[in-house]
């Protein structure tokens, strides 16, 4: 049977990315998105027995539980996880709006957990105990870098790698593995918030001289998420350009 993938925030950047990646290497995948695009209709297009995507907020738990459920009634069971949806917005920590602070928290930190504790359920339940099963969940390198104007999103961030270590020794005996990715800043929607200035900061200070592109990152997603990484969990990999180094 194909191995079954749900990846959040897939319609565009990284984890449009991340779709095809899985689509490429013959997973069947599920997706979701508060917008879809015309990218992901056409991968629709050219998948319909094996692309399940969806619109709905990953704020939302019970649309999420409802997702899950779905997805579960169309292919059967669920094997990895990739919690890519986020939302940023830019700012210094004193102008910083209540409804950007809540809209952070939601999505980057409780919108993904709550959606790998539903794949966990799922996993859980099948018959194999979910032995093989995966989970990544998509941090930053600010979560353990800092940069200014972006406090509140690094703490999401860092959440989440917290999150991951502690949850790959509640689920390593049932050898379900959890890890994170860390990338630098790369060239998406999401990046398109910082200013200029910033951008140029950010390309100066990293060895390689530019923002990373969705491609970066890809394939240590498909390590993770795939048995060739059947020995590592508990750990958040840096993909950002030798800028921790």
């Amino acid at each position: 049977m194909l191995p079954t993938s749900i990846i959040s925030g897939g319609s565009r950047g990284l984890g449009l990315a991340i779709v095809e990646r899985l689509l490429q290497r013959g997973d069947r995948v599920a997706t979701f998105s508060r917008a879809g695009s015309a990218c992901l209709d056409r991968l629709a297009a050219a998948h319909p027995e094996r692309l399940h995507a969806e619109r709905l907020d990953a704020a939302d738990p019970a649309a999420v539980r409802g997702f899950i459920a779905r997805v579960v009634a169309a292919f059967g069971r669920i094997d990895h996880c990739i919690a890519s949806a986020a939302v940023a917005h830019e700012g210094v920590l004193a102008m910083v709006r209540d409804d950007e602070i809540d809209a952070m928290l939601a999505v980057n930190l409780k919108g993904s957990i709550v959606l790998v504790r539903e794949a966990v359920r799922q996993m859980l339940t099948q018959a194999d105990g979910g032995r093989g099963g995966s989970v990544v969940v998509i941090s930053s390198m600010v979560a353990s870098r800092g940069s200014p104007g972006l406090s509140v999103y690094a703490a999401t961030k860092a959440g989440l790698e917290g999150f991951a270590r502690s949850l790959a020794r509640e689920l390593g005996p049932r050898g379900i593995r959890v890890n994170a990715v860390a990338p630098g800043f790369l060239e998406t929607d999401l990046s398109a918030s910082l200013s200029p200035d910033h951008r140029g900061r950010i390309a100066r200070r990293t060895p390689l001289g530019r923002l990373g592109l969705p491609a970066d990152i890809v394939g240590a997603i498909d390590f993770l998420a795939g048995p060739r990484s059947g020995f590592i969990t508990g750990q958040t990999l840096s993909i950002d350009g030798g800028s921790s180094a």
